[in-house]
């Protein structure tokens, strides 16, 4: 996607473990940069290190000297499915998720950007509020967001949480102006 195609949009791009998801949000941060929108954009990157195949933050994917307005990511964010062993330790890591997370989102909020950049938007939906989300959906006016929506992860303990995840990206949706599912 060129900048064209990206400016003044509110963007989803979903799929499963490993089906491109981050490495496409990088990609459109590159283009967004070579086109000298670098001081507009904020990254919330909610991404917890690569796991198992899965996760993994922007930085993996586009060098970490990426110069942008802001780039937020908490200090410690954990993927509660694969990290733990029954639901509940996956719910108590998806709670300490969005401990870490929220102030991230707060401090966008504080002083939003033309251009918002999330990645792994579901790490904090796990026990998220929808609605801050949707804050930043409407004071952005270009946003860019990546989502888990899938079936590999949805076994065991991890089935609490991707009930909600589920519903909350299918609520997302219907304020976006393009989904994109890899």
């Amino acid at each position: 996607m060129l900048p064209p195609e990206i400016i003044g949009r509110k963007i989803l791009i979903l799929g499963d473990i490993g089906s491109g998801k981050t490495r496409l949000t990088a990609r459109i941060i590159l283009e967004l940069i070579r086109a000298g929108y670098a001081d507009e954009i904020t990254i919330i990157d909610m991404a917890p290190p690569r796991i198992k195949g899965a996760g993994g933050r922007l930085r993996e994917y586009t060098g970490s000297n990426i110069k942008v307005k802001k780039y937020l990511e908490p200090v410690e964010v954990y993927a509660p499915r694969l990290q733990s062993r029954t639901t509940d330790e996956a719910l108590r890591l998806a709670e300490k998720n969005r401990e870490a997370i929220e102030p991230l989102i707060e401090e966008y909020l504080k002083s939003p950007t033309n251009i918002l950049i999330i990645n792994d938007l579901t790490i904090y939906l796990h026990a998220g509020s929808l609605e801050k989300i949707l804050e930043c959906v409407r004071r952005s006016n270009t946003m860019v967001a990546n989502a888990y929506y899938g079936e590999k992860l949805s076994l065991n303990h991890g089935e609490v949480i991707s009930i909600r995840e589920k519903k909350l990206v299918e609520e997302l949706i219907k304020y976006m102006d393009t989904v994109i599912r890899l």
